[in-house]
């Protein structure tokens, strides 16, 4: 008997019913009020998701942050490769090209010591005013990058003190911008002080599949795009990588209900009658991914983009907020929505 040998899908197809927003009013809250405090602020540090480096830029803080002096953090370097593998040296070289006007630092999810070479760095680079005032730095990024984690580690490996700031697995955690939290002391009086700031996403998202990966990571919540949706996109991507992570459950596929179905019975999670409860192992499913259960990878296509890069094509303009505003009205319109509706 033949067996026919598996071939995964090269492109995902369900993207016209994705959502392309989730500017929320503590979002466009936390942008104003990080502009109006820019002159009290020194330094400026930047978290991205290490598993979504391209898609989790924000072009909104280029515009709020201006000139302000910044370095660039890649959290949970953990998560988008096995740790010390040659892919993940290889992927945050090509990371590092791409941001040669700053510092670039990548910290795991859990490990404390690679924060050291960040303090090391900020003692040296991050100046404030004068003794009395110290170096003031706010911290930004898009929402559930690890923001709050990044400080906590900064606080407790730079001063010894435990963590200061609220973390949580949802995005939404942080709703305003924090108390300046010590991370380093010096002799001159000089500390630097850093400030949590809530995550802020784009008002609108041109590229459906950027909404799907930022949605993936966490950067949304769970309830904004449906979790059948977003777990068949993970298992597009898993296809790509490993079939054999998902093996326990069932044979290589890309049918993603049999696989939810085969899973819920498995785990347990089951409503009245037995009936596999799919959402909710959908849920489960795309958890294991983010904890690193079912493989680590980039979602970002790093080669592509450094292509696009090398012929000139990239696509680095920033959006306005006016823009992007604007992009967000005329797309809630095509939909048939009331304009005046708040995304919830």
């Amino acid at each position: 008997m033949m067996v026919t040998k598996f071939v995964p899908r090269l492109v995902f197809p369900n993207y016209a019913s994705i959502p392309r927003s989730y500017f929320l009013g503590h979002h466009r809250a936390g942008l104003r009020k990080m502009r109006n405090m820019l002159s009290s602020i020194d330094y400026v540090v930047e978290c991205r998701d290490s598993r979504v480096p391209l898609a989790s830029v924000n072009p909104m803080f280029e515009e709020a942050l201006g000139k302000t002096r910044r370095l660039v953090v890649y959290t949970k370097r953990d998560l988008g490769a096995e740790p010390g593998s040659s892919e993940q040296k290889s992927a945050e070289e090509r990371i590092r090209r791409f941001d040669r006007n700053s510092a670039v630092f990548f910290v795991s999810s859990s490990s404390r010591p690679d924060v050291t070479t960040i303090l090391k760095h900020l003692r040296n680079d991050a100046q404030g005013p004068d003794r009395l005032v110290g170096c003031r730095v706010m911290v930004v990024g898009m929402p559930n990058v690890g923001k709050s984690t990044l400080i906590n580690n900064l606080r407790n490996h730079g001063v010894g003190r435990a963590k200061a700031v609220q973390t949580g697995g949802q995005p939404g955690i942080t709703r305003k911008i924090g108390t300046p939290v010590k991370i380093i002391e010096r002799p001159s009086g000089s500390h630097v002080y850093v400030l949590d700031t809530p995550g802020v996403f784009m008002p609108y998202v041109p590229d459906a599949e950027n909404m799907l990966k930022l949605a993936l990571c966490g950067c949304v919540k769970d309830s904004v795009i449906s979790p059948v949706t977003l777990a068949d996109y993970l298992l597009y991507h898993i296809n790509l990588h490993n079939t054999s992570v998902y093996e326990r459950w069932s044979p290589a596929t890309n049918e993603i209900l049999p696989l939810l179905e085969s899973f819920a019975r498995r785990t347990g999670l089951l409503a009245k009658g037995g009936v596999p409860n799919v959402d909710l192992a959908a849920l489960h499913f795309i958890q294991k991914w983010r904890s690193g259960d079912l493989g680590r990878f980039i979602l970002d296509d790093l080669r592509a983009e450094e292509r696009r890069r090398e012929s000139g094509t990239a696509n680095e303009a920033s959006t306005s907020i006016t823009q992007a505003l604007k992009a967000e009205k005329l797309a809630r319109k095509q939909q048939g929505l009331d304009p005046g509706t708040r995304q919830r």
